[in-house]
């Protein structure tokens, strides 16, 4: 455990805020505190996701708040407290843990956010935005140079990301203009397009975008929701335990979605 003095809950939630702007961003559920434990706090455990195993390893890491991208409420779910949700609050409020999660804020940090974090694990730089509240990063290999076929981007990806990358669609010709957007993002992909991507990476696929990508010639990589969203949460609580003088630690637990 830190030996600094703690910082309060307010003060994590202001430098949450501080950085990520969650009021510029419509969003499917409330950024911010989700969850109040207690006030004062020392260490942070940073995550993809509320679920139980979460909350149990920081039990075990003997955290006193959590941070994550997937928190536990979104708009028009069923408010009842019963089953998984009963379950979370309950290690929750039995451990006396503040929750804090930030979704599309943390997607779009320019520097430490989900898209931001992806492009440095794969070598890419952003020079511009698309999509639906600029969600999107459009770029380039940071060295300047291009992937010669759909398959030696698919070949970074998968190394990148250590898990199998699927990929549809051909490259007409060298790939050098990339789109990206991590998790959830297919429905960006028409948008990718029309911004003059050679290619599309996300995490995941649905139907339609298999045809689009076989008739538009612009190959899609979907490399998992999780794999591609692995790296925003841990270098925004990383940056924020640094100015707070706490503790933090990153647990990732395995999801192959």
């Amino acid at each position: 455990m830190s030996t600094s003095p703690p910082a309060t809950r307010q003060d994590l939630l202001q430098a949450f805020d501080a950085l990520l702007q969650p009021e510029r961003f419509k969003d499917y559920g409330p950024n911010g505190l989700q969850v109040e434990g207690k006030a004062e706090v020392r260490k942070i455990v940073s995550g993809v996701t509320a679920s139980r195993a979460l909350i149990a390893a920081a039990i075990e890491a003997q955290a006193d708040a959590i941070f994550v991208h997937h928190g536990l409420f979104w708009r028009g779910q069923d408010g009842r407290v019963t089953g998984w949700m009963k379950q979370r609050l309950a290690l929750l409020l039995a451990h006396d843990i503040n929750l804090y999660a930030y979704h599309l804020p943390l997607d779009a940090h320019p520097q430490l956010g989900n898209n931001a974090q992806l492009g440095v694990q794969l070598g890419l730089t952003a020079t511009a935005r698309f999509g639906e509240q600029d969600l999107g990063f459009l770029g380039g290999k940071t060295d300047g140079g291009s992937f010669n076929t759909a398959e030696e981007l698919a070949e970074t990806i998968k190394n990148a990301l250590k898990r199998p990358v699927v990929v549809v669609g051909s490259a007409q010709s060298a790939i050098k203009k990339i789109a990206w957007c991590t998790g959830g993002a297919q429905g960006y992909f028409e948008a990718a397009i029309a911004a003059g991507a050679d290619a599309f990476i996300t995490g995941e696929i649905s139907e339609p975008q298999a045809h689009y990508a076989r008739e538009m010639g612009v190959p899609f990589f979907a490399c998992g929701h999780h794999a591609s969203e692995r790296y925003g949460a841990p270098a925004v609580a990383a940056h924020v335990a640094e100015q707070l003088g706490l503790a933090h630690e990153f647990i990732d637990i395995d999801n192959p979605a």
